[in-house]
């Protein structure tokens, strides 16, 4: 079997979506400083897109969990790898993470999240796929785009590691060689 990737969101449109994103960040953070905690390893790539647009005030930290493995379906079973470098005690933390499936993840980072006693959390994710969500307390501010039940790479996603670097969205096809 070989891989195929066809394009599900274009370069641009996910550029120019990004740029849509951060101006409401900036609108709704006017005043205040925001502080990014990017979810690894796929989140890097849409963080960094996210955060040189957004013109308020910015501070970053890092969080990698797990719940995949090589698998294309979530285990359910969601490991902290890399915990947080900064206190997040009064500050206002956006979770920025590329894509919210079942939401179980979030849920459970959220939930750690808010006993570090931060001013306020909010959610950011460049793609939803709402209907898959079985955990229903995870509520996204903002999202780049809704997309359907397939599976994604690109833009920080993969596929056994593989993808990441893709400067699109796209799906993986299996093809028989």
């Amino acid at each position: 079997m070989s891989e195929k990737i066809r394009v599900l969101i274009s370069e641009e449109e996910v550029d120019a979506r990004i740029r849509e994103i951060a101006a409401r960040i900036s609108k709704d953070y006017a005043g205040k400083a925001i502080h990014l905690i990017c979810v690894l390893k796929g989140g890097v790539f849409f963080t960094c897109e996210l955060a040189k647009r957004i013109t308020v005030p910015v501070s970053l930290d890092f969080m990698s969990v797990s719940s995949y493995g090589d698998d294309t379906k979530s285990s359910g079973v969601v490991k902290i790898v890399k915990d947080l470098d900064q206190p997040l005690e009064g500050k206002d933390v956006l979770i920025v993470e590329d894509i919210i499936d079942s939401g179980r993840t979030l849920s459970y980072l959220i939930e750690i999240l808010k006993g570090r006693k931060p001013n306020s959390i909010h959610l950011c994710t460049l793609l939803d796929k709402p209907e898959r969500r079985v955990k229903k307390d995870v509520v996204v501010d903002y999202s780049c785009f809704n997309i359907p039940d397939e599976f994604v790479v690109g833009y920080g996603l993969d596929y056994a590691q593989k993808y990441r670097n893709l400067p699109f969205i796209g799906v993986v096809e299996l093809e028989e060689e």
